[in-house]
Parts: C-alpha cells; sequence; structure tokens
C-alpha cells in the first residue's frame, strides 16, 4: 500500500496524471481577418450606406475589419448564391432584406434554399417606405393616384430596383391590394428608377426616407403616402395608405444580416453582439432615426423565425394574386 502511495504522488507530482483542459471557443480570438460583407447590389444603394454604419461602428469598437463586396444581379440572387457557398468559417456574410424572402417564390430553381442555406445572425432595422410621384403629376395623394390607376389600367408606369427588390414588392402589395393595374419598369440600377421618376419619364415609384426626403425637399419628388400602418413619427402629417383606401396596407423593408450554414454557433452569437451593439451607437442612431428607421437588433433565433414567416407571407400573397412576374 505504501508502494502505491508513492508511486500515486509521483505521478502528481511529475504531471503524468491527466487533467481537463478547456478548449478554446473557435470565436475568441474570431475574426484575424478582415471579414467579407457580400452586398447583393449595384455600389452607393441604401443598405449599403446603412451597413456602412454598422461596420464604422464595429471597427472602432473592437478594431475588427469588415469589408464590402457587391455582387448584384438576377434580383440580388446572384450576390445570395455566392454568400450561400462560401466557406462556413465567418469570414463571409450577407447582407439581407425583403428580397430574400421573395426570391423563393419568385425563381423556384435557386441554386440555394434562403432558409436551410444560411445561418441568420440578426434582424437589424426596418423601414418605412413613402410611395413617390413626380411633382406635375395628376394626382395629390394616395387616393387620387389609386383611382387614376383604376380608370387607366396599366398606363401608370411605376418603376423598381428590379424583380423581388423592396420597391418592386411595396408597389406589388399596393396595386394588388387595391385591386389596380399599373407597369412595372424595372432598373438594374436603383437610383436610375429615381432619376427617371425626377425626370417625368416613369409615373410612381417607393422608397425610404433616407433615399427620398432630399429630392422632396428640393421639389423633385412628391410622397403621397406612407406604406406602415402607423403615420412615422418624423413625419406626423404624411398619412397612411392605409387611411386613403386600403385600409389592410401595412409595409416596411428591413436589412439583417446572415452567414453561409454551418458557421459554428460560437461565431453566430459574436458576430450577433457586435452588429446589436453597433445599433447603440450615438453616431448610428443619429444617423438614421430622422429616416423613419426602427432598431430592432433581434437575436438569431427571432431572426430566423421572421424570414421563415416572411418568406410564407410572399409565397401566399404572389400566388394568391395570381401576377406573373417575369422579367
Amino acid at each position: 500500500m505504501r508502494h502505491l502511495l508513492c508511486i500515486a504522488v509521483l505521478a502528481l507530482s511529475s504531471g503524468l496524471v491527466p487533467v481537463s483542459v478547456q478548449a478554446q471557443s473557435p470565436a475568441d480570438d474570431y475574426p484575424t481577418k478582415p471579414v467579407v460583407i457580400v452586398v447583393p447590389y449595384e455600389g452607393g444603394g441604401v443598405v449599403e450606406q446603412e451597413f456602412r454604419l454598422f461596420m464604422n461602428s464595429i471597427h472602432e469598437t473592437t478594431g475588427k475589419t469588415f469589408i464590402m463586396e457587391n455582387r448584384a444581379g438576377a434580383g440580388t440572387t446572384i450576390g445570395t448564391a455566392y454568400a450561400a457557398k462560401a466557406a462556413p468559417d465567418g469570414y463571409t456574410l450577407l447582407t439581407v432584406n425583403s428580397p430574400f424572402t421573395v426570391a423563393p417564390t419568385i425563381y423556384p430553381d435557386l441554386p440555394y434554399d434562403n432558409l436551410r442555406d444560411f445561418a441568420p445572425i440578426s434582424l437589424l432595422t426596418k423601414h418605412a417606405f413613402l410611395i413617390l410621384v413626380h411633382p406635375a403629376a395628376p394626382f395629390r395623394d394616395a387616393r387620387e393616384y389609386i383611382q387614376y390607376a383604376r380608370d387607366h389600367p396599366e398606363e401608370l408606369n411605376y418603376s423598381t430596383a428590379g424583380i423581388g427588390s423592396a420597391a418592386h414588392l411595396t408597389g406589388m402589395m399596393l396595386h394588388y391590394m387595391s385591386k389596380t393595374k399599373v407597369t412595372f419598369v424595372h432598373y438594374k440600377n436603383s437610383n436610375q428608377r429615381l432619376v427617371d421618376l425626377m425626370a417625368g419619364r416613369v409615373h410612381a415609384s417607393s422608397g425610404t426616407f433616407a433615399l427620398s426626403m432630399g429630392n422632396i425637399k428640393a421639389g423633385k419628388l412628391r410622397a403621397i403616402g406612407v406604406t406602415t400602418r402607423e403615420r412615422v413619427p418624423v413625419w406626423p402629417d404624411l398619412p397612411t395608405i392605409a387611411e386613403q383606401g386600403v385600409p389592410d396596407y401595412d409595409h416596411a423593408s428591413w436589412v439583417g444580416v446572415s452567414a453561409p450554414a454551418r458557421v459554428p454557433p460560437a461565431i453566430i452569437r459574436k458576430l450577433n453582439g457586435m452588429f446589436v451593439q453597433s445599433l447603440k451607437d450615438p453616431k448610428t442612431i443619429k444617423t438614421l432615426e430622422g429616416d423613419g428607421t426602427i432598431m430592432v437588433g433581434s437575436t438569431p433565433e427571432d431572426f430566423r423565425r421572421y424570414i421563415a414567416a416572411e418568406t410564407e407571407r410572399w409565397r401566399t400573397l404572389i400566388r394568391q394574386s395570381g401576377i406573373t412576374i417575369s422579367n
């Protein structure tokens, strides 16, 4: 017995007895190099501008670097497909918004699944839209616009940023619910659709407060209604579409961030913390608070449920409307 005890003491003193060592999390040092955020739009758009605020805030807070890569085309599906196939290491992310939940219905043969092939990180913000017309248009508000569209079916041209874009969805829902028909004109460059509206080459479109207010104040565009069910505090005198003859109309765009599926949960949690914290940055708040932006900052789990619900919502609307969406 004394012999066995001596062996045990020697083993302990020499470090031969194995001890448990806590494994290092893959997120402990992450990221050790710049993280690429894929933007499935042309450069300079609203989503990109918003993400630059988040990226700058994260860099100032953590020292970590995020860079953007624009991969536009095919109603955002080119950039989205690229991100879906990226290595699941957390170094390629994707900006996602409303078209992310519409594309599966519009494009049934997508090379990705928006639910299975992505790991949601956070729903960051929501935005009210404005329905916009040329200042010289013969309709002063949404009620007159709807009546004009009813009296002149398919005569009005409504410009969008492409099939399934936020502008397209806003107009599609408006004209489906008001039982009117217009001709949708899809632009590859989001900015050009408003340039043509200001020039009178198209009759109507929609845009966020951030994208539209400068031109509205300059007298180049007229807003005839806000798309959310309730009026927006930054412009309380502007009636909603619901108040002007389409009582159930309620629509807002949203912006979030996702990663390819199979990115380690620890990295997803760390990214979630970074982006949610960026929403609390006074610089971010000051920039966004005046344009109808609603700060959200959801958990990954809540964002996954939101994406699933929005995907089903648009699938139902598109199928029930009987609208055929084509290039």
